[in-house]
């Protein structure tokens, strides 16, 4: 089953972010990641945000997503974000299919062959 990422973010030092950025996407995409929402326009509608921003990337489970976290590969990217902010991050599993309240030919986003975000800056 499916299962999303969500990254919640407050950057202090892009400049290095931006670092950590450049080198995410094809670790991401080797263990089946796929960014759904990475910057871009947000409107808060309730709350303070702050410059708080969202990340969301789907994965083909909670498995896949644990071992993209726990790999060697993104254990050695950690320190490139370390210092560089605050984060929150989550891993939710999705709701089966029959249970998802969109039409059936709807072009989901799981469906969609997409490819990587270049650069995922919150």
């Amino acid at each position: 089953m499916d299962a999303y990422m969500i990254i919640e973010a407050e950057l202090h030092d892009p400049v290095q972010f931006a670092e950590y950025t450049r080198a995410l996407p094809p670790v991401v995409t080797k263990f089946g990641g796929r960014y759904r929402v990475a910057g871009g326009t947000h409107v808060p509608l309730e709350g303070d945000w702050g410059d708080k921003r969202i990340v969301v990337s789907v994965w083909p489970s909670i498995e896949a997503a644990e071992e993209f976290w726990y790999s060697d590969e993104y254990q050695a990217l950690i320190p490139l974000r370390e210092g560089t902010g605050e984060f929150r991050i989550m891993l939710l599993e999705a709701l089966p299919r029959h249970l998802r309240s969109e039409p059936e030919h709807c072009p989901c986003p799981e469906d969609e062959d997409q490819a990587p975000v270049a650069d995922p800056q919150p």
